[in-house]
């Protein structure tokens, strides 16, 4: 019985220029799957700016949530940082199939995000469930791809500001998606070992 797999990561910069997008299997070496998922990907940038007005005296990062279901199989996932990158994860719920004979699988809210209040305990920021903390290194997609991105802005060498099309315009900046390594891997580990349930990525 199949179950859900990120079939799609996308970064978005604020500017809505796409930074990096990520596709994972089965969807990697489907002819045309790049243009169709950077398509789908785009057409959830109105949904953000929505649900960003809607929620605009609310924390600095955003879980925004469910913003579209394509079609039985495919969902795109919403999260925006404080300085206004987003964050997009396209779930494919038929995208892997299960070890389990007969177990159907689905996918809920908290799937994708960590659930609970987050609190500074002993210096470390934890997550409060009930009377359980969970450490932040305990985190879920979203906060893994949030880990990723702040890694990679505090790297000396990467200027975000030369992704902007402002930038490349006025021959500033570079342009074009993220290049960095470390941080390419870092979001196909994530897409790769994601799947409904996971506590720890």
């Amino acid at each position: 019985m199949p179950t859900p797999s990120i079939a799609c990561i996308g970064i978005i910069g604020r500017h809505d220029n796409p930074l990096h997008i990520a596709l994972f299997s089965p969807h990697l070496s489907a002819p045309g799957a790049y243009l169709e998922f950077s398509f789908l990907l785009h057409s959830t940038l109105d949904i953000f700016d929505l649900r960003t007005r809607q929620k605009s005296n609310t924390s600095v990062d955003q879980d925004l949530g469910l913003l579209q279901a394509v079609d039985e199989r495919l969902s795109c996932w919403g999260w925006e940082t404080g300085t206004g990158t987003r964050f997009c994860i396209v779930v494919d719920m038929f995208g892997k199939e299960s070890a389990a004979e007969g177990q159907v699988m689905g996918l809920r809210e908290g799937d994708l995000k960590p659930v609970g209040d987050l609190t500074l305990h002993n210096g470390e920021f934890q997550w409060q469930l009930g009377r359980r903390r969970i450490l932040m290194k305990d985190r879920q997609a979203f906060r893994a791809l949030q880990t990723a991105y702040i890694h990679l802005l505090r790297n000396p060498f990467y200027t975000p500001d030369e992704h902007s099309p402002k930038a490349v315009v006025n021959g500033k900046g570079q342009g074009g998606e993220i290049t960095s390594r470390r941080f390419i891997a870092e979001v196909k580990r994530i897409g790769e070992i994601w799947a409904p349930g996971v506590t720890k990525i």
